[in-house]
């Protein structure tokens, strides 16, 4: 081959190697960047997406922090929905499927999502995906009536799906899981208990937002009080949700509603789906590479708003 012919075949090479770089996507993400979702909403709780990064103070152990990274457009999301398929759930199951089913219509197209339930056994979808039919298809379609409440071993297996993930994937993890009950243990002996605690550490370390939904049940055959006063009050309290599941949403900057009587369910999907493309990003270099549990805060500057946001993170560790 001349030299002219040579030449151009390497220039074609080098094209083509930088046209197949650009199609590539663009993954945001790294260790050396701290990244907080918040979310901020007026006095009527209306959401509030027009700030911008001078309205934003992030601070980490009490120290504020440059704001290196700032977005205010909505950031893909792999969403796990884990839905409580205990006895105590049969009388809301009719809800349950119509709410997910507006859940998944207010999916982005970049959003994919997958679908868990936890009574007598955890089941979690086979692969994440946009497709409606797909996911409707997979949410519940009986209840047992015995079926026990393994809240935290359900929400322990969807933080162990996000693990399994392709590490190219960039959309960020979000579980969203409705419950009207309280965490009964383990589903068998063999396996071990998992306690809110650890799911919050577990959070922490894998950056995973967790929204959650409580909703009083609706069993078919409503709970008798016992005898007494204490009799009574078991049975106002057995049918509330965990009180552990605020604690947990408020620990990783996803919200907690609980449902009563009379109120829409789907409408309370469908606020989390818009929730979660109203968010802001935050990003910040860690203070220290030492591989512990940092306090953060998020503060704004404009009176009559709020904002949340996770309260913690886990700094790099130098290798």
């Amino acid at each position: 081959m001349n030299r002219p012919l040579l030449f151009s075949a390497l220039v074609g090479c080098v094209a083509a190697s930088f046209a197949l770089r650009a199609q590539q996507p663009v993954f945001r993400g790294s260790s050396d960047v701290v990244r907080v979702f918040v979310t901020v909403t007026d006095k009527s709780g209306r959401l509030v997406t027009s700030l911008n990064r001078d309205n934003f103070e992030v601070r980490d152990e009490g120290k504020p922090q440059p704001i290196t990274q700032f977005d205010n457009t909505p950031q893909p999301v792999g969403l796990i929905v884990m839905l409580d398929v205990s006895g105590s759930m049969a009388g809301n199951l009719p809800l349950l499927r119509d709410a997910s089913t507006q859940l998944f219509a207010r999916l982005s197209p970049n959003d994919v999502a997958r679908v868990g339930s936890f009574g007598n056994d955890v089941t979690i979808s086979p692969a994440f995906t946009h497709d409606a039919n797909e996911l409707r298809a997979a949410l519940p379609s009986t209840i047992a009536p015995d079926a026990p409440t393994p809240l935290w071993r359900g929400i322990d297996d969807a933080l162990e799906t996000f693990k399994k993930r392709d590490d190219k994937d960039d959309r960020r993890p979000v579980i969203l899981v409705l419950s009207d009950g309280k965490d009964s243990g383990p589903i068998s002996f063999r396996q071990r208990p998992v306690s809110q605690a650890e799911i919050i550490d577990r959070a922490r370390r894998d950056d995973v937002m967790i929204y959650a939904v409580g909703m009083r049940s609706r069993g078919a055959r409503p709970m008798q009080p016992g005898i007494g006063p204490g009799g009574l009050q078991a049975m106002l309290m057995a049918d509330l949700p965990d009180p552990g599941l605020a604690r947990v949403a408020e620990e990783t900057g996803g919200g907690y509603i609980e449902i009563r009587f009379g109120q829409d369910l789907g409408a309370a999907f469908s606020d989390v789906a818009d929730e979660l493309h109203s968010q802001y990003l935050l990003g910040f270099a860690p203070t220290k590479r030492d591989g512990k549990v940092h306090e953060i805060a998020v503060r704004l500057n404009q009176n009559g708003l709020k904002s949340r946001a996770r309260k913690s993170y886990v700094a790099p560790k130098e290798q």
